[in-house]
């Protein structure tokens, strides 16, 4: 009873509710438990433990008790608290450095054997001298059996390292879904079984095997598998790094009212309800809204929008944005995972978890080649076996050289080295290209996605219009509007500083007031400067007269400020973000290309028609958030479109995660740049074009490399079946089967160097 009265003299500001994720319950008991060790603390009002979606709701008076002291008597209780947010992105990220860690341990120990064994078993072969040539000649001639021995315990580390080829593409195989895995298993299988075959003959007498050892083959084969799936995993890990510097934008901790006093607490301890105090230059720490104060909220980590938006009580404010001049009080309204900040993390960990991988044209090959092979080789060593009578021996020797003579090498080396030197062609281009998928992908694009700030503009604010009035000189009143306007830090303020100090010289302010939301009040030489928008000209008693000028200008997509000299309006100063030099050109050659181009801005929509306008798009979706970005894009990829999404912000993230192919402009923020596929080093919208063109010509080398890839095996492994020899032609040995192999590959690897000399 004495709790119940507790919980209704508590008001609604002084209470808190919470839902804590908790880990290690296992039956009713541990419901118990847990309730038990929350409602001991004093300000508990009320528990509620769900075993089956393992939360804990809690309702409190945060000015008794806070979060951190519930995680604490879970804790004690001897259960584990399941976190949220930047704790478990760290974990998450731990876990991926574990792994690889754990990749590049195994490709370095593979390499250390590998690259012994393939010394050691092609120095002897040469028709030139290396270093101990003499002695591993020497030693293959005479002690054969040692030779093949050491081959085979050089060979058996790589086979260790690299065991999940063989598990998950036996695996695979005796599933009827045969990947490069299984290529990759059964072709070294074939290389190690024939050279131990070979080694237990050597051992038996016959010396002439030592030149059938091919366990440098599967080593080598191995170690580059290996290195490939490093450099690809390397590519992956980028994601949790956007999370991590996603997470990093928020502040750690905030500044709450308790009571009468101001006390500074860590962002994991606030409740909806507190109000908090935010000072100019610091970091809004939650999503709320405003209850007293009057300010400018940079929001341009969420919009893309350089200007900063004037906020007032009753205004909304987001987690991470930056206040840049005046100090306000809010109230928190959207918590921990709840703020605009956390679902744009949410939106690129589900989008980057939930992007489809698009099929290797490898897989989609050995889907048929590897049972093909294998059954042909069975059937050609039994068909010799008992259609003929000749010996077992006979019979293993057929089996073995087509499954040697149809080692994967060349369809396994078809698509990575076409990528390899296109992702190299893409960065002597200034195109970073991070993964294969993304090649492949890029030249089937139907629809390109373009951000409007920073992607098709320069992202920052530029004088583009100075409009004067009676006798008033343009460079004087740009002198005296930069000396008033140096005194503020706002992003408007900046520019026109920026572009006159390259014009004129900026005489002293001698004082300087800012008025939020209308504008700023200075003295300069003696002169009051008023430079604002028409609520502070009005508030100052100044007529005007200019407001089909800045109506004009406003339809441009820019804004103008007017500027007052001693009471008399004498001009107007237009800012906005310019269009890139290049941008018109680049949107045309994509339309020249038969792709669709479309503007995707947060700015408003009369912005967005203005810059759209200039640079020729006609399809123009303004006014969006950043979860509204990636829903867009998702819903173009419904309509059957291949989509790219182009950008540069953090809220672009979701959308360049989401879309078939993201791609980032290189001058753009860390956590674009590492949530795309593709980055424009350049920051030239030239590049996208480029990169599709790129994506083009390195898709025909693939195909050509198959094609070759495949004409080699059509010829081969019938020979190697014994079709001549059933016609009184010679019998293909493994060797020279290998040694056919190796020019595959050599012609393949030739080919995909031709795509270096190609013109973007």
């Amino acid at each position: 009873m004495a709790e119940l009265e507790k919980e209704n003299e508590l008001t609604s500001d002084e209470q808190a509710n919470v839902l804590i994720g908790v880990g290690g319950m296992t039956c009713a008991a541990c419901v118990g438990r847990v309730e038990r060790a929350i409602c001991a603390l004093d300000g508990v009002s009320k528990v509620f433990v769900n075993i089956a979606t393992e939360k804990a709701a809690v309702t409190f008076d945060k000015s008794k008790v806070r979060q951190h002291q519930i995680n604490e008597a879970i804790k004690k209780a001897g259960y584990t608290v399941i976190e949220d947010g930047v704790s478990a992105a760290e974990k998450r990220e731990e876990q991926k450095r574990k792994e690889l860690k754990a990749m590049w341990t195994k490709l370095i120990v593979s390499a250390c054997f590998a690259l012994p064994l393939l010394y050691v078993a092609m120095v002897p072969m040469l028709p030139f001298a290396m270093p101990f040539s003499h002695a591993l000649h020497t030693l293959m001639e005479k002690y054969p059996l040692a030779y093949a021995l050491i081959q085979l315990a050089l060979v058996v580390p790589s086979v260790c390292v690299g065991y999940k080829f063989y598990t998950v593409g036996y695996k695979a195989l005796f599933s009827k879904s045969p990947n490069m895995d299984s290529l990759i298993a059964v072709g070294t299988s074939a290389a190690i079984i024939f050279s131990i075959y070979s080694t237990v003959l050597i051992a038996m007498g016959d010396g002439s095997r030592v030149h059938s050892l091919y366990f440098e083959s599967a080593a080598v084969i191995i170690t580059l598998i290996l290195l490939g799936k490093s450099l690809e995993a390397v590519s992956k890990g980028k994601t949790g790094a956007a999370i991590k510097k996603l997470m990093g934008l928020a502040p750690k901790t905030a500044i709450v009212i308790i009571g009468d006093e101001e006390k500074e607490i860590p962002i994991t301890e606030v409740c909806v309800g507190d109000i908090i105090v935010v000072k100019p230059g610091s970091k809004v720490p939650v999503d709320g809204i405003v209850v007293e104060g009057e300010t400018s909220i940079d929001e341009s980590m969420l919009t893309g929008e350089s200007i900063p938006v004037r906020k007032r009580s009753g205004d909304k404010v987001f987690a991470a944005s930056i206040n840049t001049n005046g100090s306000i009080k809010f109230r928190a309204e959207r918590v921990g995972g709840d703020t605009a900040l956390a679902q744009i993390i949410r939106l690129v960990e589900e989008a980057q978890g939930s992007k489809a991988p698009i099929a290797k044209i490898a897989d989609t090959v050995s889907g048929i080649f590897v049972p093909t092979v294998c059954l042909i080789a069975l059937v050609s060593a039994l068909a010799w076996l008992f259609g003929t009578g000749l010996d077992v021996e006979f019979a293993l020797t057929i089996f073995i050289s087509v499954l040697v003579i149809a080692c994967p090498c060349a369809l396994g080396l078809a698509t990575p080295t076409a990528i390899m030197v296109g992702t190299g062609l893409g960065a002597e281009h200034g195109i970073l290209i991070k993964s294969g998928e993304a090649l492949e992908t890029a030249h089937k694009i139907t629809t390109v996605v373009l951000d409007k700030t920073g992607t098709v503009t320069c992202g920052k604010p530029t004088v583009t219009d100075i409009n004067t009035f009676g006798d008033m000189d343009s460079n004087e009143m740009l002198a005296l509007c930069a000396s008033a306007e140096k005194q503020s830090e706002h992003p408007l303020a900046v520019a026109i500083v920026d572009y006159a100090s390259a014009k004129v010289e900026i005489p002293h302010c001698d004082s300087f007031e800012a008025l939020a939301g209308r504008g700023i009040k200075a003295e300069v030489s003696g002169k009051q400067i008023l430079v604002g928008n028409a609520l502070l000209m009005s508030e100052f008693g100044i007529a005007g007269g200019a407001d089909e000028r800045v109506a004009s200008l406003a339809d441009e997509g820019k804004t103008p400020m007017l500027v007052a000299v001693d009471g008399v309006l004498c001009g107007i100063i237009a800012v906005a973000d310019v269009v890139k030099e290049t941008s018109a050109k680049a949107i045309a050659r994509l339309h020249e290309m038969g792709i669709e181009v479309v503007m995707l801005t947060g700015d408003n929509q009369k912005t967005a028609n203005a810059i759209a306008k200039q640079v020729g798009v006609s399809k123009v979706i303004a006014e969006v958030l950043p979860s509204d970005k990636s829903e867009v894009v998702k819903r173009l990829m419904a309509e059957g479109k291949t989509v790219a999404m182009v950008g540069d912000g953090i809220n672009d993230a979701p959308a360049l995660a989401v879309s078939d192919v993201g791609i980032a402009i290189g001058s753009g923020t860390d956590v674009a740049i590492e949530s795309a596929d593709i980055v424009l080093v350049h920051s030239d919208l030239m590049d996208v074009s480029a990169a599709i063109t790129l994506s083009k010509k390195t898709m025909r080398t693939i195909k050509q490399n198959l094609f070759w890839a495949f004409g080699y095996n059509t010829v081969g492994i019938p020979v190697a079946a014994g079709l001549l020899h059933l016609f009184g032609g010679p019998l293909l040995s493994p060797m020279i089967g290998a040694a056919a192999m190796s020019f595959s590959s050599v012609s393949v690897l030739l080919n995909a160097l031709r795509l270096r000399k190609s013109k973007l």
